[in-house]
Protein backbone atom coordinates (compact mmCIF):
# COMPACT_ATOMS: atom_id res chain seq x y z
CA UNK A 1 0.00 0.00 0.00
CA UNK A 2 1.26 3.37 -0.72
CA UNK A 3 0.28 6.95 1.08
CA UNK A 4 -0.52 10.08 0.23
CA UNK A 5 -0.06 13.10 2.62
CA UNK A 6 0.03 16.03 0.76
CA UNK A 7 -2.38 18.04 -1.42
CA UNK A 8 0.41 17.68 -4.36
CA UNK A 9 0.76 13.72 -4.13
CA UNK A 10 -1.42 11.65 -6.49
CA UNK A 11 -2.98 8.51 -5.78
CA UNK A 12 -1.01 5.07 -6.78
CA UNK A 13 -2.13 3.18 -9.33
CA UNK A 14 -5.07 0.91 -9.01
CA UNK A 15 -2.88 -2.24 -9.46
CA UNK A 16 -1.04 -0.92 -5.98
CA UNK A 17 -3.99 -2.04 -4.54
CA UNK A 18 -3.74 -4.44 -1.43
CA UNK A 19 -5.70 -7.63 -1.94
CA UNK A 20 -6.48 -8.35 1.45
CA UNK A 21 -7.61 -6.09 2.77
CA UNK A 22 -9.62 -5.85 -0.34
CA UNK A 23 -9.05 -2.43 -2.36
CA UNK A 24 -6.65 -0.30 0.32
CA UNK A 25 -4.94 1.32 -1.86
CA UNK A 26 -3.51 4.67 0.04
CA UNK A 27 -3.64 6.18 3.46
CA UNK A 28 -3.85 9.82 4.28
CA UNK A 29 -4.46 12.77 2.33
CA UNK A 30 -7.79 15.06 2.63
CA UNK A 31 -11.12 15.48 1.56
CA UNK A 32 -10.86 18.50 -0.13
CA UNK A 33 -13.13 18.68 -3.32
CA UNK A 34 -9.94 18.51 -5.66
CA UNK A 35 -8.95 15.20 -3.84
CA UNK A 36 -12.24 13.49 -4.01
CA UNK A 37 -12.87 14.20 -7.86
CA UNK A 38 -9.44 12.87 -8.69
CA UNK A 39 -10.08 10.11 -6.47
CA UNK A 40 -13.48 9.35 -7.91
CA UNK A 41 -11.99 10.09 -11.89
CA UNK A 42 -9.29 7.52 -11.11
CA UNK A 43 -11.94 4.65 -9.06
CA UNK A 44 -11.11 5.30 -5.70
CA UNK A 45 -13.16 6.23 -2.98
CA UNK A 46 -12.62 6.67 0.67
CA UNK A 47 -14.13 4.61 3.56
CA UNK A 48 -12.74 5.22 7.48
CA UNK A 49 -13.72 5.14 10.78
CA UNK A 50 -13.78 8.58 12.65
CA UNK A 51 -10.64 9.96 14.07
CA UNK A 52 -8.42 7.80 11.83
CA UNK A 53 -6.76 8.43 8.93
CA UNK A 54 -8.51 8.21 5.48
CA UNK A 55 -7.83 5.73 4.04
CA UNK A 56 -8.44 4.94 0.23
CA UNK A 57 -10.33 1.56 -1.85
CA UNK A 58 -10.32 0.29 -5.15
CA UNK A 59 -11.55 -3.09 -4.54
CA UNK A 60 -11.56 -5.65 -7.29
CA UNK A 61 -13.72 -6.93 -8.12
CA UNK A 62 -15.97 -4.17 -8.42
CA UNK A 63 -19.58 -4.07 -7.68
CA UNK A 64 -21.97 -2.36 -10.67
CA UNK A 65 -25.10 -2.13 -12.40
CA UNK A 66 -25.66 -1.30 -15.68
CA UNK A 67 -28.85 0.53 -16.26
CA UNK A 68 -30.39 -2.09 -18.62
CA UNK A 69 -29.76 -4.76 -16.43
CA UNK A 70 -31.96 -3.38 -13.55
CA UNK A 71 -34.22 -5.74 -12.12
CA UNK A 72 -37.44 -5.45 -10.16
CA UNK A 73 -38.98 -8.28 -8.08
CA UNK A 74 -43.20 -8.76 -8.55
CA UNK A 75 -43.74 -6.98 -4.83
CA UNK A 76 -41.39 -3.68 -5.81
CA UNK A 77 -43.35 -3.46 -9.26
CA UNK A 78 -46.98 -3.26 -6.90
CA UNK A 79 -45.24 -0.72 -4.60
CA UNK A 80 -44.10 1.16 -7.81
CA UNK A 81 -47.37 0.89 -9.45
CA UNK A 82 -49.48 2.02 -6.25
CA UNK A 83 -47.71 5.62 -6.23
CA UNK A 84 -48.43 6.59 -3.15
CA UNK A 85 -45.05 8.45 -3.01
CA UNK A 86 -43.06 11.62 -4.76
CA UNK A 87 -39.47 11.65 -5.89
CA UNK A 88 -37.33 14.11 -4.97
CA UNK A 89 -33.59 15.19 -5.78
CA UNK A 90 -31.55 17.19 -4.00
CA UNK A 91 -34.31 18.63 -1.89
CA UNK A 92 -32.69 17.51 1.52
CA UNK A 93 -29.31 16.34 0.64
CA UNK A 94 -27.58 17.14 4.03
CA UNK A 95 -30.91 14.86 5.51
CA UNK A 96 -30.34 12.25 3.18
CA UNK A 97 -26.67 11.75 4.57
CA UNK A 98 -27.36 12.42 8.13
CA UNK A 99 -30.52 9.61 7.65
CA UNK A 100 -27.61 7.18 5.75
CA UNK A 101 -25.80 7.74 8.34
CA UNK A 102 -27.58 6.91 11.21
CA UNK A 103 -26.26 3.23 13.13
CA UNK A 104 -28.31 0.06 11.88
CA UNK A 105 -28.64 -3.23 12.04
CA UNK A 106 -26.80 -3.55 15.64
CA UNK A 107 -23.99 -1.64 14.41
CA UNK A 108 -22.35 0.83 17.21
CA UNK A 109 -21.30 3.55 14.37
CA UNK A 110 -21.33 4.48 11.12
CA UNK A 111 -18.41 5.56 8.56
CA UNK A 112 -20.60 8.77 7.71
CA UNK A 113 -19.29 11.02 10.06
CA UNK A 114 -19.34 14.77 10.31
CA UNK A 115 -16.06 14.94 8.41
CA UNK A 116 -17.46 12.91 5.38
CA UNK A 117 -20.62 15.06 5.69
CA UNK A 118 -18.98 17.83 5.40
CA UNK A 119 -16.88 16.79 2.58
CA UNK A 120 -20.38 15.59 0.20
CA UNK A 121 -22.18 18.52 1.30
CA UNK A 122 -19.09 20.92 -0.41
CA UNK A 123 -19.53 18.56 -3.38
CA UNK A 124 -23.38 18.50 -3.44
CA UNK A 125 -22.99 22.96 -3.28
CA UNK A 126 -21.18 22.43 -6.77
CA UNK A 127 -23.43 20.23 -8.03
CA UNK A 128 -21.36 16.90 -8.06
CA UNK A 129 -23.10 15.73 -5.40
CA UNK A 130 -26.78 14.94 -5.41
CA UNK A 131 -29.80 12.59 -3.61
CA UNK A 132 -32.37 10.85 -4.67
CA UNK A 133 -35.16 11.36 -2.12
CA UNK A 134 -38.54 9.03 -1.25
CA UNK A 135 -41.31 11.05 0.15
CA UNK A 136 -44.78 10.07 1.33
CA UNK A 137 -47.30 12.60 3.00
CA UNK A 138 -44.27 15.03 2.79
CA UNK A 139 -42.22 12.97 4.95
CA UNK A 140 -39.05 11.59 4.05
CA UNK A 141 -38.92 7.78 3.81
CA UNK A 142 -36.19 6.78 2.07
CA UNK A 143 -33.38 7.70 -0.39
CA UNK A 144 -29.63 7.83 -1.66
CA UNK A 145 -26.67 9.88 -2.36
CA UNK A 146 -24.12 9.76 -4.58
CA UNK A 147 -21.72 11.56 -7.14
CA UNK A 148 -22.21 12.40 -10.74
CA UNK A 149 -19.20 12.67 -13.00
CA UNK A 150 -19.61 12.18 -16.61
CA UNK A 151 -21.80 9.18 -17.53
CA UNK A 152 -20.82 7.44 -14.48
CA UNK A 153 -23.07 7.40 -11.24
CA UNK A 154 -21.20 6.81 -8.16
CA UNK A 155 -23.37 5.63 -5.27
CA UNK A 156 -22.79 6.58 -1.51
CA UNK A 157 -25.24 5.26 0.58
CA UNK A 158 -28.84 4.40 1.04
CA UNK A 159 -31.22 4.26 3.87
CA UNK A 160 -34.79 3.03 4.47
CA UNK A 161 -37.05 3.99 7.12
CA UNK A 162 -40.50 2.01 5.52
CA UNK A 163 -40.12 -1.04 3.68
CA UNK A 164 -38.44 -0.29 -0.08
CA UNK A 165 -38.25 3.29 0.18
CA UNK A 166 -34.75 3.36 -0.45
CA UNK A 167 -35.25 0.78 -3.94
CA UNK A 168 -37.85 3.28 -4.86
CA UNK A 169 -35.54 6.14 -4.88
CA UNK A 170 -33.06 3.94 -6.54
CA UNK A 171 -35.35 2.27 -9.61
CA UNK A 172 -36.30 5.81 -10.44
CA UNK A 173 -32.75 6.88 -10.80
CA UNK A 174 -32.07 4.23 -12.81
CA UNK A 175 -34.43 5.25 -15.00
CA UNK A 176 -33.59 8.68 -15.16
CA UNK A 177 -29.57 7.89 -15.45
CA UNK A 178 -30.55 5.52 -18.36
CA UNK A 179 -32.80 8.13 -20.20
CA UNK A 180 -29.92 10.32 -20.16
CA UNK A 181 -27.03 7.67 -21.39
CA UNK A 182 -25.59 7.21 -18.49
CA UNK A 183 -23.13 3.53 -18.76
CA UNK A 184 -22.60 2.70 -15.10
CA UNK A 185 -23.53 2.71 -11.48
CA UNK A 186 -20.78 2.34 -9.30
CA UNK A 187 -22.34 0.68 -6.13
CA UNK A 188 -18.30 -0.20 -5.01
CA UNK A 189 -18.77 -3.28 -3.05
CA UNK A 190 -21.12 -6.75 -3.05
CA UNK A 191 -24.39 -6.35 -0.98
CA UNK A 192 -27.45 -8.63 -1.50
CA UNK A 193 -29.27 -5.59 -1.39
CA UNK A 194 -28.09 -4.22 -4.59
CA UNK A 195 -27.75 -7.62 -6.29
CA UNK A 196 -31.46 -8.27 -5.76
CA UNK A 197 -31.59 -4.86 -8.46
CA UNK A 198 -29.70 -6.27 -10.90
CA UNK A 199 -25.89 -4.79 -9.82
CA UNK A 200 -23.06 -7.75 -10.30
CA UNK A 201 -19.71 -7.69 -10.21
CA UNK A 202 -16.62 -7.09 -12.19
CA UNK A 203 -13.01 -7.30 -12.39
CA UNK A 204 -11.62 -4.02 -11.62
CA UNK A 205 -9.70 -3.80 -15.07
CA UNK A 206 -12.98 -3.78 -16.47
CA UNK A 207 -14.31 -0.90 -14.24
CA UNK A 208 -11.10 0.59 -15.03
CA UNK A 209 -11.92 0.64 -18.69
CA UNK A 210 -15.49 1.95 -17.66
CA UNK A 211 -13.95 4.60 -16.42
CA UNK A 212 -12.35 6.02 -19.29
CA UNK A 213 -14.69 5.81 -21.95
CA UNK A 214 -17.67 7.18 -19.80
CA UNK A 215 -15.75 9.85 -17.07
CA UNK A 216 -14.44 12.02 -20.11
CA UNK A 217 -18.32 12.08 -21.51
CA UNK A 218 -19.94 15.91 -20.55
CA UNK A 219 -22.55 15.72 -18.04
CA UNK A 220 -25.46 18.43 -18.31
CA UNK A 221 -26.16 19.91 -15.02
CA UNK A 222 -30.01 19.86 -16.22
CA UNK A 223 -30.01 15.91 -15.67
CA UNK A 224 -30.65 16.72 -11.84
CA UNK A 225 -34.33 18.56 -12.26
CA UNK A 226 -36.34 15.51 -12.13
CA UNK A 227 -38.63 14.31 -9.52
CA UNK A 228 -40.78 16.67 -7.71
Amino acid sequence: MNSIFTSGVSFPPLDRALKEPNGLLAMGGDLTPQRLLEAYRKGIFPWFNEGEPILWWSPDPRMVLFPDELRISRSLSKELKRGNYQIRTDHCFGEVMQACAAPRGGQAGTWIHPEMIAAYTALHEMKFAHSVETWVDNELVGGLYGIALGQIFFGESMFSRVPNASKIAFVHLVKQLRVWGFGLIDCQVKTNHLASLGAREIPRTVFARYLSELISESTNGEHWCFGQ
